[in-house]
């Protein structure tokens, strides 16, 4: 693989004002993501029309998982996400960290943000929506795993997950015709996941995605694991990525593919 263009590197220097601000974007992007989803579960999976015209859950599951890559995509390439990176994860922020083109000391911020914005989402969409976003079947779109699926298969898998998604972005984002595609490509590997993995693991990915709805609906007995296994997995991604492509970098922190924003700055 030939070189990537030279990309200067300022990850470590960020005016806390810009990381103040780009931390207030992830808190409202993920508070969005969050109302979404919760909002589509209730409507997929809850008591409606779609529900009762489509009872099979995998066929549920295909809709919520669509409806949820359109969603993240849009988020990405939205003026806020291009702004912040458009993470709305903290494996996406950790992995951005161990690429080398996000501060460390952002990491931090943004995940509080994050996992707060989680919790804004779920609170919004229970008031939006009332009671039935409480009650069975959504519970507040909170995740278990299925049964017979033990702690530590739950770990392996959701690590899993986040590895694939955090080494292809790694990949893609490393290579300046590729950055383009990678809101979609985000949005439709986690689309897939909730797709193949909804009625296994829940294909959360992403430990704000399970932070609100655990914390609201207090179903909070595996919330241990799918916090830490997608952090894991996209540290391990992250290294695994360094050993694959070592001649390139990374180019970018932003999912939306731009290397750097309007005044010319790098985070």
């Amino acid at each position: 693989m030939g070189q990537s263009p030279a990309v200067p590197n300022n990850a470590g220097r960020v005016s806390f004002g810009r990381m103040a601000r780009d931390s207030v974007f992830e808190l409202i992007l993920t508070s969005v993501l969050l109302f979404g989803v919760v909002s589509i579960v209730r409507w997929v999976i809850g008591p409606s029309p779609i529900s009762r015209a489509i009872p099979e859950i995998h066929a549920e599951l295909c809709i919520v998982g669509a409806a949820v890559a359109f969603l993240l995509t849009g988020l990405i390439l939205s003026p806020l996400g291009k702004a912040s990176g458009g993470h709305t994860n903290p494996a996406i922020s950790l992995a951005m960290w161990r690429f080398g083109v996000f501060p460390g000391a952002g990491v931090i911020p943004y995940t509080i943000s994050q996992l707060f914005g989680s919790v804004l989402g779920v609170v919004a969409a229970r008031r939006v929506w009332g009671n039935v976003v409480a009650d069975p079947p959504v519970v507040h779109a909170a995740l278990q795993p299925g049964p017979g699926w033990s702690t530590w298969e739950l770990f392996v898998t959701e690590a899993f997950g986040m590895a694939v998604i955090v080494f292809l972005v790694g990949l893609c984002l490393s290579v300046q015709r590729l950055t383009p595609f990678v809101p979609w490509i985000v949005g439709a590997l986690v689309g897939v996941g909730i797709a193949v993995l909804g009625t296994a693991t829940g294909g959360s990915l992403n430990p704000a995605r399970q932070f609100g709805p655990a914390i609201v609906s207090g179903q909070t007995q595996f919330l241990w694991v799918y916090l830490v296994a997608p952090l894991v997995g996209a540290a391990v991604a992250a290294w695994l990525r360094s050993q694959f492509q070592y001649r390139r970098k990374v180019l970018t922190h932003r999912l939306c593919g731009t290397v750097g924003d309007p005044a010319g700055n790098q985070i």
